[in-house]
């Protein structure tokens, strides 16, 4: 089963993404009356603040569930696969915020995003970069191992490097790219994280014992990623760049 989003699950255990997010759209400087897509818009909380400095703003998502709450903001959202962009030559910038890590053809998105940005255009994205949750996924990886239970990986965490090669390949000139850790606290804990970013692993193990799964990888990471006071926190590494369309450009 693959990954499933709940616009109030989400606001509930990971409204901690787009407020830490929130500080990527200096890296972009939206200009009133500019054309923009945010690419992995979600529920719109960060599509929203674009919008409000005065760009005219597409968001796009493949979840159904989330396009509705951005919609509801009064946005304009669509049901769209990163991997299919449609867009030619249309927009001034692409922005896309914790969303890259969770498709696998890196490539097809960047030739899709290069596509859709006019001669000149900038891409400006942040995501999981190279041993993001490197804690959680050994713990996964452990607890299912030991249960016999299949474990399929559902994230592409590129380093630096790796990432610069790709975006350059795709034609694109990069400004600025760089990793570093980023710890973020978990407001509902491991358990609130797990039910919402490993459903597809979560989900594909047996009903009965979904439950005793999710406790055992929450107790083998307690003691590194809980403190004292019971606080979590996830050992995340971020990718950010910044990345231009040269001018004269028309792929």
């Amino acid at each position: 089963m693959s990954q499933t989003w709940s616009p109030a699950s989400y606001q509930q255990n990971a409204a901690f993404v787009p407020a830490l997010g929130a500080p990527l759209l200096a890296q972009l400087a939206a200009q009133p009356g500019e054309r923009i897509l945010d690419l992995g818009c979600g529920d719109g909380t960060l599509t929203e603040q674009i919008a409000a400095a005065g760009a005219s703003v597409v968001g796009i998502d493949a979840s159904p569930e989330m396009v509705a709450g951005a919609k509801n903001r009064g946005l304009d959202a669509r049901v769209i696969d990163a991997t299919e962009l449609p867009f030619d030559r249309e927009f001034d910038a692409v922005f896309s915020n914790a969303v890259l890590h969770w498709i696998a053809d890196a490539d097809a998105v960047l030739r899709g995003v290069f596509r859709a940005l006019r001669p000149g255009g900038r891409f400006v994205g942040e995501f999981g970069g190279h041993t993001n949750i490197a804690a959680i996924s050994v713990a996964m990886r452990a607890v299912f191992a030991r249960r016999h239970l299949a474990y399929t990986r559902h994230w592409y965490y590129p380093s630096d490097e790796e990432y610069r090669e790709r975006l350059e390949a795709n034609g694109f000139a990069v400004q600025d790219i760089r990793l570093f850790p980023r710890p973020t606290p978990l407001p509902t804990g491991m358990s609130g994280w797990l039910r919402t970013f490993a459903v597809a692993q979560l989900n594909s193990v047996p009903e009965a014992d979904r439950a005793s799964v999710e406790q055992e990888i929450v107790e083998l990471l307690r003691p590194s990623l809980c403190d004292q006071r019971g606080r979590w926190t996830a050992d995340y590494v971020r990718l950010q760049f910044v990345a231009h369309k040269p001018q004269g450009e028309t792929l």
